[in-house]
């Protein structure tokens, strides 16, 4: 069954009517579902699991992953990917980084041409790859995509809450195009062709949040949790101009924006894992407690990897990865980085 638009997008509203399969049925992919079909649009939400495809249809609610938020009663959900992603006129792929790839293989096996947009923070772990490199292996050259990425979480998005997210594409028209397509009143989209460094935030963050939880679990105070954050900035942006995206970036919404959120707020998984890894617990146990992917547990080895091939510093970088392995407390981490030699700010 081929991909594919039969008709030109209507109009409900104000508003551009766009048939959308959300791929991934996770808290976040179950929000944006939510939220594009409470708008108006043509939303399939599809899970990999038929289980919980039946579950979500019977209750009218992901109760596994984002609770006691309804289902808008137009949201289709579904466990058969071609028959969610027919018709559809974009798919948003809202997977853990690991599984970007196998989805764009099943997108690709249907033989679509649709733009694709991805909802996935992290590097690749077995190949180091952020994940327009990995969507490059799979899509035609000549179809549109980028990555929706910025200060978001989940929960306060669901519940109709304010917030203001990048579209970012190496395709500047193309981000200009979904970002108008896409705004809604309550979840405004800024266009962005810097899709290196959008997504080297969206990647980083997540090490920097858990410095930031164990730094604020030791009872270092503000003025810590305010260096760390400012610090980590700077590591951020130094790997970014390494592969190529723009410094500027890193100061807007998926760079600082998403960083502070996610760094500072009591819904950041990453954030608890720093907090509970200074309470002594074990990494194990605290991953298997969460029920949710923290994807900086999985990103913090291959952001060290690939900042090591480039030649960029990142003091916090390894000082969360030697915690996460097991070689540094995290009091010892937060002293070792405190007793650094004095260096130029900028």
């Amino acid at each position: 069954m081929a991909l594919r638009a039969t008709s030109p997008s209507r109009r409900f509203g104000v508003f551009e009517v766009v048939r959308i399969a959300v791929l991934g049925a996770g808290a976040w992919g179950t929000a944006l579902a939510n939220t594009f079909s409470s708008h108006g649009h043509s939303v399939g939400l599809w899970t990999i699991d038929a289980a919980h495809a039946e579950m979500m249809a019977r209750e009218r609610t992901n109760s596994q992953f984002l609770p006691g938020v309804p289902f808008h009663e137009a949201l289709v959900v579904g466990a058969d990917f071609a028959s969610v992603c027919t018709e559809a006129e974009l798919a948003i792929i809202v997977t853990p980084v690991a599984g970007l790839r196998p989805t764009l293989q099943r997108l690709a096996r249907l033989g679509g041409n649709i733009p694709v947009l991805w909802a996935c923070k992290g590097f690749e772990a077995e190949t180091g790859k952020l994940p327009h490199e990995v969507a490059e292996e799979y899509l035609v050259a000549s179809v549109g995509c980028g990555a929706l990425t910025g200060p978001s979480f989940a929960l306060e998005v669901a519940q109709g809450l304010p917030c203001a997210i990048t579209l970012a594409s190496a395709n500047r028209s193309f981000a200009q195009e979904w970002a108008k397509r896409l705004n809604l009143p309550r979840l405004r989209l800024y266009a962005n062709d810097d899709i290196v460094g959008a997504e080297i935030g969206g990647a980083v963050k997540n090490v920097l949040a858990i410095a930031a939880g164990i730094s604020d679990g030791l009872g270092y105070g503000l003025n810590a949790r305010a260096a760390l954050i400012t610090r980590g900035l700077a590591e951020m942006a130094r790997l970014s101009e390494s592969l190529g995206g723009r410094r500027d970036t890193l100061m807007g919404l998926a760079g600082m924006g998403d960083l502070i959120l996610t760094a500072t707020g009591d819904l950041s998984r990453n954030r608890r894992v720093g907090l509970e890894l200074a309470d002594g617990q074990g990494l194990a146990d605290i991953l298997g407690s969460l029920g949710h992917v923290a994807e900086g547990v999985l990103t913090t080895q291959v952001v060290l990897r690939r900042a090591t091939e480039m030649g960029v510093d990142m003091p916090i970088t390894r000082a969360v990865n030697e915690v996460l392995g097991g070689r540094l407390s995290p009091r010892s981490a937060v002293e070792l980085l405190m007793s650094r030699d004095p260096k130029n700010e900028i």
